[in-house]
């Protein structure tokens, strides 16, 4: 996808006849950078280990729903744990009970309502009782991005063209522009600007 559209080139400083491709390449730059494949609203699908704090952080941001959801939060899965996790020396009573009445391994569906939705930093706590089970595994499907993309992107992707039409090794002159080739020049096209401009938008995964 293309970051900026033709009749945005000269708002964002760039010659009208500027090649597409170019700018297709750059904004595809930017998807690798940001470890993204767009910046539209799409569902994603994350499994984590779910240590003593009982919280995981959703690596794509920010959460969004879809038209007609009442929560990005599309689907949740756990697994309980067994006697020798990370839970046994500080909750044996909750491992005794969970022995019982839940078997290891078995995907299970969590509800939303056991889930706290931080929708600003992407961190979810599993709620529970000190009776309740310790899930170990939780997979989360949800779904995150942007409505329109964000300015500081458009700017970002107006950059690097910029850079690559200042780069001779480039030969932006030919009509059509290889992503690969760009990306070839990665290091020398994204400036401190540019890192600036895309630091809220990298995906990073976390572990707490």
């Amino acid at each position: 996808m293309a970051y900026l559209t033709g009749d945005e080139y000269t708002r964002f400083g760039l010659e009208p006849l500027t090649a597409d491709s170019l700018v297709s390449a750059a904004s595809d730059l930017i998807d690798a950078h940001c470890r993204r494949n767009g910046f539209g609203i799409a569902e994603y699908t994350e499994r984590f280990r779910v240590g003593r704090s009982r919280t995981v952080r959703l690596t794509y941001l920010p959460l969004a729903a879809t038209n007609g959801a009442l929560s990005a939060i599309v689907q949740a899965r756990g697994r309980y744990t067994g006697s020798g996790g990370d839970w046994a020396e500080g909750a044996a009573l909750a491992n005794e009970v969970a022995q019982v009445f839940a078997t290891p391994d078995l995907w299970f569906t969590v509800p939303a309502t056991s889930l706290d939705v931080n929708i600003r930093s992407g961190e979810v706590i599993v709620c529970g009782g000190p009776l309740s089970p310790a899930i170990s595994d939780l997979e989360v499907t949800y779904t995150a991005g942007y409505g329109e993309v964000p300015q500081a992107v458009k700017q970002a992707c107006a950059k690097l063209v910029k850079n690559a039409v200042a780069t001779p090794a480039l030969n932006v002159s030919r009509q059509q522009i290889d992503s690969m080739y760009v990306q070839y020049f990665a290091d020398s096209l994204i400036d401190a600007d540019i890192l600036q401009l895309l630091a809220p938008f990298v995906a990073r995964r976390l572990a707490l």
